[in-house]
């Protein structure tokens, strides 16, 4: 079944007003795929009678379903690995360094970490291990991650942190799954609690106020503003630069830039990659 331009007019612009992710005619197609199993689970006969039921379901039930469903989930452990290796041998390093005469054993440093877009966990549980090898006094240093997306069901399996063989061999190397993971009965694998441990997860709507969440010393936010609007990537960056540290540090994907699009930040070259600072 194809999605006709009306309907993907009306679906678009849906999806967009719940979630801020923008489709044009050129995604018909991705919109037919993410929704096609939606509309035989529904017994919807067109993608219009789908749209029309999600609107009157009082339960909320099928708007979440269709945010699951049009959200891109496409991640792996230590995805572009630059970002990691920056982590763990600049970033770290230079907080644990302008922190280090507040903390101690009793009164430990808190640095707070953000993966916004948090998808199924990969990239938070990647920031835990690259934390676990990098910190080096824990009882001193008190790392908190927190992951947030704005499908249920990502943040669902974020939290319970169980993958396939599947999910576990993108990205993530033999020594690290045998340090960090525990094989479960089926086969699949868990994160450690040590690791888990680092980690918080809670659904958030980037399009909505987060200033609520607090004070970060390390945003990432990589790999989802590409979907939005100009104006709303600006908002964006914006807001994330009022939650950073004055000291703090943002990372976004290897093929996006905030140049022409804020002034809030000033981009930082280290080796071969790239960070944002406030300005």
């Amino acid at each position: 079944m194809k999605i006709s331009p009306d309907e993907l007019k009306v679906i678009a612009q849906y999806i967009y007003n719940l979630s801020g992710i923008y489709l044009d005619q050129s995604k018909a197609y991705l919109l037919e795929n993410r929704l096609k199993p939606l509309l035989v689970q529904e017994k919807a006969a067109s993608f219009g009678e789908l749209y029309y039921k999600a609107r009157s379901d009082s339960s909320k039930k099928l708007e979440k379903a269709f945010i699951d469903a049009v959200t891109t989930k496409e991640t792996l452990f230590f995805r572009d690995s630059a970002p990691f290796e920056l982590l763990k041998h600049k970033i770290l390093p230079d907080i644990i360094d302008a922190r280090a005469r507040q903390g101690t054993r009793i009164n430990p440093v808190k640095i707070r970490i953000w993966s916004a877009a948090c998808s199924t966990g990969q990239e938070v549980y990647s920031i835990a291990i690259a934390v676990k090898e990098t910190v080096p006094d824990p009882d001193r240093y008190q790392v908190s991650i927190l992951g947030t997306d704005i499908s249920d069901e990502a943040i669902a399996k974020s939290s319970y942190g169980k993958y396939n063989k599947f999910e576990i061999e993108r990205g993530l190397s033999k020594e690290k799954l045998s340090k960090y993971f525990n094989q479960a009965p089926d086969g699949d694998w868990r994160i450690k609690d040590e690791i888990r441990a680092l980690a918080s997860f809670r659904k958030i709507n980037l399009m909505q106020p987060f200033s609520i969440l607090g004070k970060f010393d390390i945003i990432f936010c990589r790999n989802v503003a590409i979907y939005f609007k100009p104006d709303d990537k600006k908002r964006l960056f914006e807001r994330l630069a009022g939650v950073l540290q004055p000291d703090g540090c943002l990372i976004i994907g290897a093929t996006e830039s905030l140049s022409g699009i804020t002034r809030s930040f000033v981009p930082k070259r280290y080796l071969r990659s790239i960070f944002y600072q406030t300005g």
